[in-house]
């Protein structure tokens, strides 16, 4: 392993993107501790500490902490994947909508819309966040229609370059901009996390055993995790013979790697975006619905856990049609002379859409089990809720994704150098054992 990092880093245009990354990375965390202007940190730090609850905890654990703090980043990337939600729900609904989409210029208009959406959900929850602001006893240094003013552009504009950063991570660094940032946001609350384990069984609240058992549940689930994110379904496809200009190509034998959860860690992204919403804009508020919403979808009660679910399963199945079209594989299979043997050529639609639900279906199950973990530690373990959520299965199915897809990123560039990667390594090592 310290080889291959040191291979790596001796290769420039790999050293550039690993650096560009962690450089972008570290711009998001400092920029989690900028308070907004017309805030008293140390007051909503005071109360928070008071006052700790599941709520402001969820909304840390997507902003790195950024939340406890009023920082300009407190909405995190959250706005741009609700957004992101909706526009590919309308895609599904506005055909000519999907029909921009296909093409490469109308892709262009969509992201740009997508931001323009970004904008305006962050505009909605930067008033609902001035709203909780003014319940905080000495929180606010100036007047509260100008806190309101300044509050909404800065949380509106961090929350814009937060989403900026992650696409030049994409675009010039390595792995996903918008999964790392949230990746980072979870790494960074990790020291305080431990720090408050330590607190709370000094002070005898928690038992050392329960401590004991939740830390080796803690690495059987990510032995789970590691586990179901790199299973496969393999389907096999072979190719006859065929003529392209005047060479004749023999018959190959392929396959389709189907994973068991081919959406990773999107789904759960997007039904905790979802559900932090309606949090947002109704925790705190006047508005007697509103607070009523945002009751009943306390992230430890049971409606919250039922929806949750629910969600993980159907964004599951709904990113899966979208990134793996049954239709479109089938044509491309018909249209290179391909056939999966076994399956007659009008049925292969068919055949590729039962395989993805036989597998989508308990994948999605698995990612719903363990994103609800959290919850059932704090329900029968007791546990701070920080620490709750880290030792969780949201965290780490994130932590895990991303992870993993980022050393596949790396894998792909160190293999064009003709360099082993991260995973070859690991699989030598494993046969020499």
């Amino acid at each position: 392993m310290s080889n291959t990092l040191v291979d790596m880093m001796r290769m420039k245009d790999i050293r550039k993107k690993v650096l560009i990354t962690l450089g972008l990375l570290a711009v998001s965390r400092i920029g989690a501790v900028i308070p907004v202007p017309g805030i008293n940190p140390v007051a909503v730090l005071n109360y928070f500490e008071a006052s700790a609850n599941s709520f402001t905890e969820y909304l840390n654990f997507f902003s790195g902490g950024a939340f406890s703090y009023y920082s300009i980043f407190m909405l995190g990337v959250m706005p741009y994947i609700s957004t992101q939600i909706i526009v590919q729900l309308l895609m599904l609904v506005i055909p000519s909508l999907k029909k921009l989409s296909q093409d490469p210029q109308g892709a262009k208009k969509i992201q740009q819309y997508t931001r323009y959406g970004t904008i305006i959900v962050c505009i909605l929850q930067s008033l609902a966040t001035t709203v909780y602001a003014r319940g905080i006893p000495g929180a606010l240094t100036i007047g509260t229609v100008p806190f309101t003013l300044i509050a909404i552009v800065s949380v509106t504009a961090g929350s814009m370059l937060l989403v900026w950063l992650g696409e030049k991570i994409t675009q010039f660094g390595v792995g996903n901009g918008i999964s790392l940032l949230i990746f980072a946001g979870i790494v960074a609350r990790i020291p305080s996390a431990f720090y408050s384990l330590i607190v709370a069984v000094q002070a005898g609240v928690l038992n050392p055993l329960a401590v004991v058992l939740v830390v080796v549940m803690f690495f059987f689930v990510i032995a789970l995790v590691v586990y179901e994110e790199q299973g496969q379904r393999k389907i096999p496809v072979h190719y006859a013979k065929r003529v392209v200009g005047r060479k004749m190509y023999g018959s190959q034998s392929s396959f389709i790697p189907f994973k068991i959860n081919p959406s990773g860690v999107i789904p759960v992204i997007f039904a905790s975006a979802l559900l932090s919403f309606p949090l947002q804009i109704g925790y705190n508020s006047n508005v007697r619905w509103m607070q009523a919403v945002a009751n009943f979808l306390n992230p430890q009660g049971a409606p919250y856990m039922i929806i949750y679910t629910l969600l993980i399963i159907g964004f599951a199945f709904f990113y899966t049609q979208i990134s793996l079209n049954p239709i479109e594989m089938a044509k491309n299979i018909r249209d290179n002379g391909g056939s999966i043997p076994g399956v007659r050529n009008e049925k292969l639609e068919e055949y590729l859409t039962k395989v993805l639900n036989r597998i989508v279906l308990p994948g999605s199950i698995f990612l719903a089990f363990i994103a609800l973990i959290p919850t059932l530690i704090q329900m029968f373990f007791n546990f701070p809720s920080d620490v709750a959520m880290l030792f969780g299965g949201t965290s780490l199915i994130i932590l895990v994704g991303v992870d993993l897809d980022t050393m596949r990123q790396l894998d792909g560039l160190m293999k064009m150098h003709h360099h082993e990667g991260f995973v070859d390594v690991k699989k030598r090592k494993a046969k020499k054992m």
